[in-house]
């Protein structure tokens, strides 16, 4: 009988020194991606309501459907990698203050919470902020893996909000504009969905080198 062979983790060349992919990384990945997934199910199935089946019953659906966008969002923004902590954490706090804006809008407010984001677009003002920390991961992802789709998005997400902030953008732009988000935020999803595992990781001795970096600064100050 012969013994199974274990095959030893691949070794990466990073900027600071070499390092592996283990599996607590792949699963923190594999959670990023997932709740990327549900986030855009949820958006996308929210924007097919509003565009093609608009009445009191799906809009009172939008309310949970968007719960559950943002609670995805939230998981998505606790896992994804950043080398720069100062910006994930303020993405994270943009997340945090734009749930908090949301909950104190579905909660404190008569009218179903979508109806009154949309009559009143000074709440962008609160739960602008949840989109604002999406478009951060646009952006993130655009920069790094140069994605056609979530360049786009971070053109199309402030463009569409402050338009109708400022009351400049006909009913029709805004459809079309929320339509064409809807459907590159799924195909953003499905394209990470398909992508290997450890450029999402990216270069762990980067994050090591700026963790020492951080502690040896806390002991000098």
């Amino acid at each position: 009988m012969t013994t199974p062979t274990i095959s030893a983790p691949e070794v990466y060349q990073g900027q600071f020194g070499e390092f592996t992919i283990n599996q607590s990384d792949r699963i923190g990945v594999i959670i990023y991606r997932s709740a990327l997934m549900v986030a855009a199910l949820c958006f996308a199935i929210g924007t097919g309501l509003v565009l093609f089946q608009s009445n009191s019953t799906t809009i009172q659906a939008l309310t949970p459907l968007y719960t559950c966008f943002s609670l995805a969002l939230g998981v998505s923004l606790l896992t994804i990698h950043i080398y720069m902590t100062a910006l994930h954490r303020i993405l994270q706090a943009f997340w945090l203050i734009g749930s908090i804006s949301a909950f104190v809008i579905g909660h404190f407010d008569s009218l179903p919470f979508a109806v009154t984001v949309y009559n009143q677009p000074l709440t962008l003002f609160g739960v602008g902020f949840t989109f604002a920390a999406l478009t951060g991961i646009y952006f993130k992802e655009a920069f790094c893996f140069n994605r056609a789709e979530t360049k786009v998005l971070t053109v199309i997400v402030p463009l569409l909000l402050l338009g109708h902030l400022v009351g400049i953008l006909p009913t029709q732009w805004e459809q079309v504009l929320l339509g064409t988000w809807a459907i590159l935020f799924l195909v953003f999803a499905l394209r990470k969905a398909v992508q290997a595992i450890p450029p999402d990781i990216g270069d762990k001795s980067v994050f090591a080198y700026l963790k020492q970096k951080h502690s040896v600064e806390e002991v000098r100050g």
